[in-house]
């Protein structure tokens, strides 16, 4: 009678598990809150009034969201409670700036809205994400297929060179009729779980040291073989592309994980002058890359006849922008962010939240972006399993990486590199490859919580284990391999 059953003990999650999930709602809610607040300011300034599908669109983000939440609550009660709620505020707040840019394109241009496609594909991203939440059960599956994604990314990745055609200056689309797509922002989920898989298995020969150099323990001539055709992979893209922004999180997050897996230094110095060194190359040989260098070196000079040098105005733009808002901003909807053009479909959606919410606002979004990446490697450092911790680490790091690289360019520090700014700028490739991230870190952080908070056995207990259980458990090695 006391007995409870073992389908019973299966579903019980720890106490823990249920204030993590009641504190994600919670945050939710709070996003939900915040993203409607901005969708009616934005609606204020540019109008006077709040439009009419005002409620809709705080209710359709407010459904997704709950959705998700559900999803979390039931295939992953033991996620980190920070991790959704953050893609959730950010994905929320693209969407009110692509809206409120649409508005200035008709009005000016007479463009065709871009937002509804936006919503469109944030619904198919949300999809993707409870698809993934519930099909994989557990991060290790996806060690079993490492090869078969590193093959099939790699051709994807090379595949725009030769069947796509310049768009704002590099060859990062794949055209299929009318739709287009951009397959380096899955690539580089699937490249990461290969780097993970790999490292995992040849990490104690990569942790072999060489000779000291200035006191930093090199790593051997013979080991360096894989980051050498990284390193050179990564320059192809950068050449038969002119993708610099994938290229360097391509190559960055490698590192980063090569750090993490063998903790010497001495790949990330010598990292460090590979990347140096092929940017500096790109910089003076390839024509695109070489433009947006002196772009970013005098900003000014390209901003009234662009055309002779094959560079833009937008960087000085971008910096008008900055520079009107301050630290306060002119308030949503009252800027001129919209006069870089096609700003929310790239990086330059950053330079309107600079003119519109400040540099205060920037510095907002910025810090939401270093709490997930934050969260990521805290899964990374709880994980116990090898792969798991790569994993967690590489997302982490690419994320990062590119809100760097992305936030760089907008205000001038590194030379722009084009790449879409997570979850806030236009576009279905990256809307989707972002929502899966997310899937992913839900799932590593649901592994490292379980093995925090799920009660331990009492050592002086006497063990039974059922048939039952023993099948199960012989299932769960079989599938994963572990």
């Amino acid at each position: 009678m006391g007995a409870r059953s073992s389908r019973s003990a299966a579903v019980e999650v720890a106490p823990g598990a249920k204030h993590r999930r009641n504190l994600e709602l919670f945050l939710l809610l709070f996003a939900i809150v915040v993203c409607g607040f901005a969708k009616a300011s934005a609606d204020l300034g540019l109008t006077g009034s709040i439009s009419s599908g005002f409620v809709v669109d705080v209710l359709g983000l407010g459904a997704l969201a709950l959705a998700a939440h559900l999803v979390v609550r039931r295939w992953a009660p033991y996620a980190d409670p920070l991790i959704l709620p953050i893609a959730v505020i950010l994905t929320g707040l693209g969407l009110v700036l692509i809206d409120r840019l649409d508005q200035s394109y008709i009005k000016v241009y007479n463009s065709t809205a871009a937002a509804p496609n936006q919503v469109m594909w944030t619904a198919i991203a949300v999809g993707v994400f409870a698809g993934v939440v519930i099909a994989v059960k557990h991060h290790r599956l996806l060690s079993r297929y490492t090869y078969i994604l590193m093959a099939i990314s790699l051709v994807a990745l090379v595949a725009p060179a030769f069947f796509s055609g310049d768009q704002y200056g590099a060859r990062r689309w794949i055209h299929l009729g009318p739709l287009s797509f951009q397959p380096g922002e899955f690539t580089k989920l699937a490249i990461i779980v290969f780097f993970a898989s790999y490292l995992m298995a040849n990490r104690d020969a990569l942790a072999l040291v060489g000779r000291k150099f200035a006191g930093i323990a090199l790593p051997r001539g013979r080991n360096m073989g894989p980051i050498l055709v990284v390193w050179a992979v990564s320059l192809v893209v950068l050449v038969f592309e002119s993708d610099l922004g994938t290229s360097l999180i391509f190559f960055g997050a490698f590192i980063i994980m090569l750090y993490v897996a063998t903790e010497r230094t001495g790949w990330v110095v010598l990292g460090a002058l590979m990347a140096v060194g092929g940017s500096v190359a790109a910089g003076t040989l390839v024509s695109h890359v070489k433009y947006r260098v002196n772009n970013w070196l005098d900003p000014m000079a390209y901003y009234h006849d662009p055309s002779p040098t094959g560079s833009s105005p937008q960087l000085a733009e971008s910096l008008f922008s900055l520079g009107h808002g301050g630290l306060l901003g002119t308030g949503l909807g009252k800027g001129d962010s919209w006069l870089i053009g096609f700003a929310g479909r790239s990086d330059w959606i950053l330079a309107s939240i600079g003119e519109e919410l400040g540099t205060a606002g920037i510095m907002v979004v910025l810090v939401l972006y270093l709490i997930l990446g934050q969260r990521g490697m805290r899964t990374a450092v709880r994980l116990t399993d090898p792969f798991g911790k790569l994993l967690a680490a590489g997302l982490a790091a690419a994320l990062v990486l590119q809100v760097f690289v992305v936030a760089g360019g907008v205000i001038g520090l590194i030379p722009q590199t084009g790449k879409a700014l997570p979850f806030l700028a236009q576009g279905g490739s990256s809307t989707v490859a972002n929502w899966l991230m997310v899937a992913l870190l839900i799932k590593l952080s649901d592994a490292s919580g379980r093995a925090e908070m799920e009660p331990k056995p009492d050592p002086n207990a006497t063990l039974t284990i059922s048939a039952e259980e023993i099948a199960r458990a012989q299932a769960e090695m079989e599938q994963t391999g572990y």
